[in-house]
């Protein structure tokens, strides 16, 4: 099986690392040379190339790695193969999947996905496979979508090391990612910008201070593509957390240390409930 990866970031690098060794014959696409260099030298393509018109026409399945809007550029300029399997990473489905499904040949079987992994790190440089191990992985059903291909998606991210791979609607994957992962980018950036700077604040940072702050280190091009063509869904998570936030402020004006308890048990108690295992 022939598999092309396009755009070998850290995402699309530690798709080509997770690959080797697995039996199938892959190609890399990036206009960073010295990337596909990079990623032959280590054995994880056999070949790459800048420019990707010839190589996904011979392809049994592309991995687009760029994102949304370049993913449907990339798309609307491309042939692929008749019969090939084509998928994504981005963050970002109903929207995103309405024009995309317009814009492929109708002999392409089109399955979008979101691995719920990375870094935030740019480049090849920072891929791993290890980023894949024990990660949730997220496919979007949709009307055209042949059975046989949606599990053979479950069981090829299996081999990458994927620990779930969950079947949803692009409108549930929007609202549940506006919560788990869009939310939490909000928080970061509005925490860390709240700094007055009165201090030289790294030098009196613990573990919580970085660890909320962590997915900080922004790419502020691509989050602010996803934020935008999300806008619904993110906006009811942050009224949301704006509710409890104003709770806990209120009790804290009002020395109401019943209400601050229990909203901490309550915390405490759906943290515990994330680490438990499924069953």
């Amino acid at each position: 099986m022939v598999i092309t990866v396009v755009g070998l970031g850290v995402v699309g690098g530690s798709y080509v690392q997770a690959l080797q060794g697995l039996g199938y014959d892959v190609y890399g696409v990036d206009l960073n040379e010295d990337t596909l260099k990079q990623a032959k030298a280590d054995g994880c393509i056999i070949e790459g190339y800048t420019d990707a018109h010839e190589i996904v026409k011979k392809s049994d399945m592309t991995i687009i790695c760029l994102y949304p809007s370049q993913v449907l550029e990339f798309i609307a300029t491309h042939e692929f193969k008749p019969g090939s399997l084509v998928t994504d990473v981005v963050g970002i489905k109903s929207y995103f999947l309405e024009k995309a499904l317009k814009l492929i040949s109708d002999d392409v079987e089109y399955v979008s996905g979101h691995p719920m992994a990375g870094k935030e790190s740019r480049g090849y440089a920072y891929a791993s496979k290890d980023v894949f191990i024990d990660a949730n992985y997220i496919i979007i059903e949709h009307e055209k979508n042949k059975k046989e291909s949606i599990e053979f998606m479950c069981q090829f991210v299996s081999q990458l090391g994927f620990k779930t791979a969950r079947i949803m609607s692009p409108y549930d994957h929007d609202e549940i990612i506006s919560f788990t992962s869009q939310l939490s980018h909000v928080i970061a950036v509005s925490l860390i910008d709240s700094d007055t700077q009165k201090f030289d604040t790294k030098k009196y940072t613990g573990d919580s201070y970085r660890d909320l702050t962590r997915i900080a280190n922004i790419n502020e091009e691509l989050w602010c593509e996803l934020f935008l063509n999300n806008k619904k869904f993110l906006l009811q998570s942050i009224n949301n957390f704006e509710n409890q936030f104003d709770k806990l402020k209120d009790a804290i004006i009002n020395d109401d240390s019943d209400t601050m308890i229990a909203m901490f048990k309550e915390a405490a108690k759906r943290r515990e409930q994330l680490e438990q295992k499924d069953e």
